[in-house]
């Protein structure tokens, strides 16, 4: 159980395995730092085009500037993303459009955790808006991108999910009793539940885009201590001495994007 829950189901897989990606476009929420920052350091290894959203300009750049370090012949772009803002989602969804002919994937990785009470620009529960609500948003605007090329939409899951004991359809916002995990579950049970669906219905009516849901199992990135507090934060920092790294983390998506 332990193994299951700090690991990802890819043992033994190795970026190595990965064909040369020259010519592919693989574009990236939350791609400054943790899980995203290694899957898009992967991907410009094997000479792919990396499309990186991030929402801070100086985090993106400082970033960019360590992904284009390891790049071999593709380009390394930036574009501003703020999944808690369905404004901000719109503009980067219109500036991709503009800016690139299609995406070979599109990697759901950007998250909140265990985040305080709050609300996103448009009223949502932080973590459900920006976790699952943002991303949905952002996959139906870029779908077209992503057909273009029959690609594929991934979606970075969590065992987490079973900290949820469902969705609360009563009061989904969490107003009247809020709980950093308890959100935190309902909002990556969203995500599980949208990626298995959206395949399904993907597939029934053959499209040429492929929905891929991914379990990047408990890997030692900046993400659990960015929004939990108190024990949580002291049983992180624990869980962190048996963690893997956040390159392995990023070997899920990697494959959901890329891999054969």
């Amino acid at each position: 159980m332990l193994r299951k829950v700090m690991h990802s189901g890819v043992s033994g897989w190795k970026p190595d395995r990965l064909d040369d990606l020259t010519g592919k476009r693989y574009m990236i929420t939350g791609a400054n730092s943790g899980l995203g920052l290694e899957a898009a350091k992967i991907l410009a290894a094997k000479n792919a085009d990396i499309v990186m959203a991030c929402r801070t300009p100086a985090k993106a750049t400082a970033a960019q500037t360590e992904v284009e370090s390891v790049a071999g012949g593709g380009v390394v772009s930036v574009v501003r993303l703020d999944l808690a803002d369905t404004s901000s989602i719109r503009e980067c969804a219109d500036e991709v459009r503009e800016t690139f002919d299609g995406l070979d994937a599109l990697v759901n990785n950007a998250g909140v955790m265990q985040t305080p009470q709050g609300k996103t620009a448009d009223g949502f529960e932080t973590q459900f808006g920006t976790n699952h609500l943002g991303h949905f948003l952002l996959n139906g605007l870029l779908y077209d991108q992503v057909a273009a090329r029959a690609g594929r939409i991934v979606v970075v899951a969590s065992i987490a999910h079973m900290r949820a004991t469902g969705i609360d359809w009563d009061d989904p916002m969490l107003d009247r009793s809020y709980s950093p995990t308890k959100a935190y579950g309902q909002s990556k049970l969203s995500n599980l539940i949208y990626g298995l669906e959206l395949s399904r219905r993907l597939a029934a009516v053959d499209s040429p885009v492929a929905a891929i849901t991914v379990h990047p199992g408990y890997a030692n990135t900046n993400l659990q201590f960015s929004g939990p507090t108190g024990i949580w934060q002291k049983l992180y920092k624990v869980g962190n001495l048996a963690a893997q790294s956040a390159e392995a983390g990023a070997y899920p998506e990697v494959l959901g994007a890329a891999g054969r």
